[in-house]
């Protein structure tokens, strides 16, 4: 018999109203086009034109003139030849500019699902029992671009639940790409990304041991320009999407952490950042940080990705290197086992397995934990976030997939100080999607990226069929008991 679980009612739906203002481009000949209508208009009818767009749409961002102003900068970095047509006009020209090459985006118009829960770094002026919490999702907007937004949440002393209201406006962060590549790590994720291999001789001959984004950039154009060398085959411009993997995001710290938005910003991940999973991490010294797996698509190609933070303000960004970091669900464990770091990982697409490193961010030799066992989770069995310590092991949820392609969560428990043992799993499902659950856009899934313990229950945030979003616990004296009496045979 499956183990009781409680349902909160709480669903967290995805919101249209929550939109951000992107940068549109149609092409060089159209952007002519634009630019030479803006010329021809009377300085009145500019201000005419701009000032009513200035007054709708200030509502709905919070700085609209410091968008359109960067978009126009934007426009000159495609077309470098028009910088005298946008940057040697008037003001509100300028911004007319800039309000062409805008277009408003609703960032989980499609969905909001795929939580991530830990708690949150401020966890002043609350009564015993209670937690202040930071929650991650997968909001999914137009085309089905995925990017990662937050909420936070209160958790009271008997685990009721009530997420916070989101801020009025949606922000994107400053992006800052100042980092020194090591080349043969470089050249490893080149391999890994299917550039041609044209490609990755002529790097290997051309780059620097270290190099940075602006030497890299301009050794690229040298190469592009460069007519005794045969480009037969290449495709240099993707060596620059790459480097593009490596990057800090800054948000201003007069945003609310709902107000964030970590939306795709290079070419490899320009169809989506999926399923971030976040874990609190306790460094020897006790000192902590957060980090989180996640992983970018660009259509063909995935590339695990990790994020690092210690304020969610500022982020570091940098693609995982190595035979263990391949495909999907890449989870780290809180803190390091036996001096190593430990990440589970679904390298092969339906088992489970576990990795040990001296770097973060670079995974060999995967060793594998667990293979499909029960009937629910005979297509593919994976981790739903990073394992959370307890006396008695490390806790991990499991999704199954079975029959009908349906989604379940599972539990193991795997050995404290040899995570490689797993020393329990549950026969039976731990929460299978109900009849007010199943139907989604992807119906018949429950699926988490990351869980907490709280007050002697799991707290398991849960995606709703790839719609919404909701949350169930369960005691954990009583999963932890069935665990240790449903062993591994």
């Amino acid at each position: 018999m499956r183990i009781p679980i409680t349902r909160k009612n709480v669903t967290v739906m995805p919101d249209a109203k929550r939109v951000i203002a992107r940068f549109f481009y149609n092409g060089e000949e159209r952007a002519r086009e634009i630019l030479a209508h803006i010329a021809s208009m009377s300085d009145l009818e500019v201000y005419n034109l701009i000032n009513p767009i200035l007054q709708e749409f200030s509502k709905r961002h919070r700085n609209i003139t410091k968008i359109l102003n960067r978009h126009a900068e934007k426009l000159i970095r495609e077309v470098p030849d028009v910088a005298d047509e946008v940057q040697n006009v008037s003001h509100f020209r300028r911004l007319l500019i800039g309000a062409y090459f805008t277009h408003e985006y609703s960032i989980e118009s499609a969905a909001f699902f795929n939580p991530s829960i830990i708690e949150d770094p401020d966890q002043s002026d609350l009564e015993e029992g209670e937690r202040r919490l930071i929650i991650s999702f997968r909001a999914v907007g137009e085309g089905h671009i995925s990017s990662i937004v937050f909420r936070r949440a209160l958790l009271k002393r008997n685990n009721d639940i009530e997420v916070l209201p989101a801020g009025r406006y949606v922000d994107e962060a400053e992006i800052v790409k100042n980092n020194v590549y090591h080349k043969p790590l470089f050249l490893e994720k080149v391999e890994d990304a299917l550039i041609s291999e044209r490609t990755l001789e002529i790097a290997n001959i051309h780059l620097e041991e270290r190099f940075d984004y602006k030497s890299l950039k301009l050794t690229i154009e040298k190469l592009l320009l460069d007519e005794t060398l045969d480009k037969t085959g290449t495709e240099l411009e993707k060596l620059l999407w790459l480097a593009d993997s490596y990057h800090e995001i800054i948000f201003s710290l007069d945003t609310d952490i709902s107000d964030r938005i970590i939306y795709p910003i290079t070419e490899y991940e320009r169809k989506g950042i999926e399923d971030a999973r976040f874990v609190k991490f306790t460094n020897d010294d006790g000192s902590t940080k957060y980090y989180a797996t996640y992983t970018a698509y660009d259509g063909h190609t995935i590339m695990p990705k990790l994020l690092e933070t210690t304020n969610f303000t500022d982020f570091k960004v940098r693609p995982m290197y190595g035979q263990g970091a391949k495909n999907k669900n890449l989870a780290l464990f809180p803190r390091k086992i036996n001096g190593k770091y430990v990440m589970m990982s679904r390298i092969d697409g339906w088992n489970n397995y576990i990795m040990y490193s001296d770097k973060v961010n670079i995974w060999t030799n995967p060793i594998k934990l667990q293979a499909p066992k029960y009937f629910w989770e005979f297509v593919q069995i994976g981790n739903c976030g990073s394992p959370i310590e307890t006396e008695h092991g490390w806790l991990v949820v499991t999704h199954g997939v079975g029959a009908m392609r349906r989604y379940c969560l599972g539990a193991s428990l795997l050995d404290l100080n040899d995570p490689s043992k797993e020393i329990g799993r549950l026969s039976e499902p731990l929460l299978i999607a109900n009849k007010d659950e199943r139907e989604g856009y992807v119906p018949n899934v429950v699926y988490s990226c990351g869980s907490i313990i709280a007050n002697g229950e799991l707290i398991i945030p849960y995606g709703l069929s790839d719609y919404s979003s909701s949350f169930m616990s369960v005691n954990v004296e009583a999963l932890i008991e069935r665990l240790l009496n449903d062993p591994i045979k």
